[in-house]
């Protein structure tokens, strides 16, 4: 169970994929528009249910939870050892090689 008050993540589509603007990418119009927001949970709920919140500006919007204190889960990838041959050109040419 999620505590009112808790900083969460809800989902929501916006748009169907057949009402999407005709203008765009074809593979765009494939899939829903989706809208994620994050705000402060208004009751106890649990994750897929229907809930309400309350963002950081003060807007109360509706979605199904998907997360309890949602946090960034983004990286740069996996180690690319090309990257360090391209560090050493680089040290090179700017800065006459190693020091």
């Amino acid at each position: 169970m999620v505590q009112k008050d808790t900083w969460v993540l809800i989902h929501r589509d916006i748009l169907k994929p057949e009402e999407r603007a005709p203008q765009i990418p074809e593979d765009t119009k494939k899939v829903p528009l989706e809208m994620w927001i994050k705000g402060y949970l208004t009751a106890d709920a649990k994750i897929g249910d229907e809930v309400t919140v309350t963002t950081r500006t003060g807007r109360k919007e509706t979605g199904t939870l998907m997360e309890e204190e949602p946090c960034y889960k983004h990286d740069y990838g996996k180690f690319v050892p090309e990257l360090l041959v391209i560090r050493q050109q680089v040290r090179d040419i700017l800065f006459g090689g190693e020091k």
